[in-house]
């Protein structure tokens, strides 16, 4: 990673304006393709502005076209800002459809350009480091992102992935946890063994049995053959328990003995049947508020939470957010034959903005979406049906009811993470009781702090 910018460009007033305006930069000049192509092997750039009009043919972009092409097959995570005439927006965007970061059209405003070069070094280094840290990750390579919250996550289950360990996984629905199962069970010694997944909320209380511990013929009319469950098919492997916090409380004790004696009973069945697995349990749900009510079993609790592990939200995560959206972009664009390439700074702006409360299962059905949408390369905020953050100050808000709305919900969230997500203390920095604040949550339909975790 360098800080260094390539300036493409024959015209010595623009290259001396340039020396002068990007002073925080290691810069180097060329001022024609094949002393461009020099430079750019010697000195790896991590951003190139790119003149289109370079000799033997400045009256024309074929020649910085070409620069440019060779650039990128060179160099293609370097961020190329082409520079165009006044009138020359056609070019400008062809060069947009070959992989360029960004175009500018002359006359070179000093400020303006700088802005642009800051921003696609701020982009090259954060893609940069995103990438030396997947090479770094030895087991992890399905979870994308760098940030702190993220990454603390990772660390503590590289730990224990080599390990029996009961392990949850606590969170908001769709942050992530079956990827963070499936990651664990991909980085231990029963990697080659299969991974079964079962959502307890999706299965009918009266079915959930029979999928989890299997059934003999007879057992009850439709039994036609004795069949096996999630649990015997897990045998060797992982068995992943999705929204465990939704299993009945009946089925609960069962569920307790297996993970205590390691063997099971099909229904109808006499015999047991040992099994040899690994558990891996997730919910949204608090755990613990539902022991107290009695509707989860304590016993049980302690037993499939040995380590637990709180995945961040989406909105918690910073950067990674743009990080998550250019990894969908590029696997949707595969997959819709589509032309999106990149975003424009609203949309960048308006991802950033935005609380995602429905985490990155929201982020994929808006970047699918978008990519559809998108009438060129660029994908715009509109397209992912977001909007723009205006230089990252609130909308203007003139009704006193929603200004205040506004204020104490932002209130209570920023009580709630300070807090750590414990409903007790979050009711005592706010200054009320508890039961004020689960009116106040009800009041502004904060759901993500309605399910407790």
């Amino acid at each position: 990673m360098t800080d260094t910018v390539l300036i493409v460009d024959d015209d010595l007033g623009i290259q001396k304006q340039l020396k002068w305006s990007l002073t925080d930069f290691n810069l180097v000049f060329a001022d024609d393709r094949p002393s461009a192509i020099a430079q750019l092997r010697r000195h790896e750039p991590s951003v190139v502005t790119l003149d289109l009009g370079l000799p033997p043919d400045p009256a024309n972009a074929s020649e910085g076209l070409a620069a440019l092409e060779e650039i990128l097959a060179l160099a293609p995570n370097t961020k190329v800002i082409v520079v165009t005439g006044n009138n020359d927006k056609e070019h400008a965007l062809k060069a947009i459809d070959m992989g360029a970061y960004d175009f500018y059209q002359k006359p070179v405003d000093s400020d303006t350009m700088k802005l642009l070069v800051n921003r696609a070094m701020n982009l090259f280094n954060l893609e940069h480091e995103n990438r030396i840290l997947a090479k770094r990750r030895s087991g992890m390579s399905r979870i994308v992102g760098n940030s702190d919250a993220i990454q603390t996550v990772v660390r503590k289950a590289e730990k224990i992935a080599g390990t029996d360990i009961s392990t949850l996984l606590l969170g908001e629905s769709g942050t992530g946890k079956e990827v963070f199962a499936r990651s664990i069970h991909e980085h231990s010694p029963r990697k080659d063994a299969p991974f079964v997944a079962i959502n307890c909320a999706s299965i009918p209380e009266a079915l959930l049995e029979s999928e989890l511990f299997g059934y003999e013929k007879g057992a009850f009319t439709g039994a036609n053959k004795t069949t096996v469950g999630k649990i015997e098919t897990a045998q060797g492997g992982t068995l992943f328990l999705d929204e465990i916090g939704d299993m009945p409380i009946g089925l609960q004790a069962k569920m307790l003995r297996f993970l205590q004696e390691r063997v099971i009973e099909r229904v109808g069945g006499r015999n047991e049947i040992p099994v040899d697995i690994r558990v891996i349990c997730a919910t949204h749900r608090n755990l613990q508020e539902m022991v107290g009510k009695e509707t989860f079993r304590e016993d049980l609790y302690y037993r499939i939470g040995e380590i637990p592990i709180l995945i961040p939200p989406l909105r918690e995560r910073d950067q990674d957010i743009i990080l998550l959206a250019k990894t969908f972009l590029n696997q949707y664009r595969d997959e819709f034959n589509a032309k999106a390439k990149s975003f424009s700074e609203s949309a960048v702006k308006a991802m950033l903005a935005h609380s995602w409360p429905g985490n990155i299962r929201e982020l994929q059905n808006k970047l699918k979406a978008a990519v559809i949408m998108a009438e060129g390369t660029v994908v715009q905020a509109d397209d992912l049906g977001l909007i723009a953050a205006d230089g990252g100050e609130e909308p203007e808000i003139l009704n006193l009811r929603e200004a205040r709305e506004l204020a104490e919900s932002k209130a209570i969230r920023k009580a709630y993470r300070s807090a750590q997500k414990n409903m007790s203390k979050t009711a005592e920095l706010l200054g009320v009781t508890r039961p004020t604040l689960y009116s106040l949550i009800e009041k502004y339909h904060l759901e993500d702090i309605k399910t407790g975790v």
